[in-house]
């Protein structure tokens, strides 16, 4: 990536950007963007602008939950979401579990390339298809 990258904690003057790039992914978890101000949620912010989002929370002791990562679809392919999971993979010390569609091929590579592993499938997990979702794992 070429242009200037960095992460910082989302506020709620984010959120309009947050819902846009939501709604720009329809692979991403469509939830209400308010309710993430209560967890770990990160964007990236790419030459002044907001670029992508992640959210967390921390469910154990030693156990967290991505909830919801996307990004911008002109910035996709440009190390963004490496660099978001990278960051809260270093906050969330023992186990960081997700659940992604079955379809999300591209995702699902990602995951994999970073250390996550498959662990096990939901069975009809997303209302809006029916779609598995395939859940994973990494430990850090």
């Amino acid at each position: 990536m070429s242009e200037a990258l960095s992460l910082r904690p989302a506020g709620e003057a984010d959120l309009a950007d947050v819902a846009r790039i939501q709604a720009a992914s329809p692979e991403a978890a469509q939830w209400d963007v308010r309710d993430y101000l209560a967890h770990d949620f990160v964007v990236a912010i790419v030459n002044g602008r907001i670029a992508g989002f992640a959210v967390a929370r921390r469910v154990a002791e030693d156990e967290g939950e991505l909830l919801n990562l996307a990004i911008d679809p002109m910035f996709r392919r440009s190390g963004i979401a490496r660099h978001l999971l990278r960051t809260l993979t270093a906050r969330f010390r023992g186990a960081l579990w997700l659940e992604v569609r079955e379809s999300n091929s591209g995702a699902r590579k990602l995951y994999e390339k970073l250390g996550f592993k498959e662990m096990d499938t939901r069975r009809d997990y997303y209302r809006n298809s029916g779609e598995r979702a395939i859940v994973m794992k990494i430990h850090s």
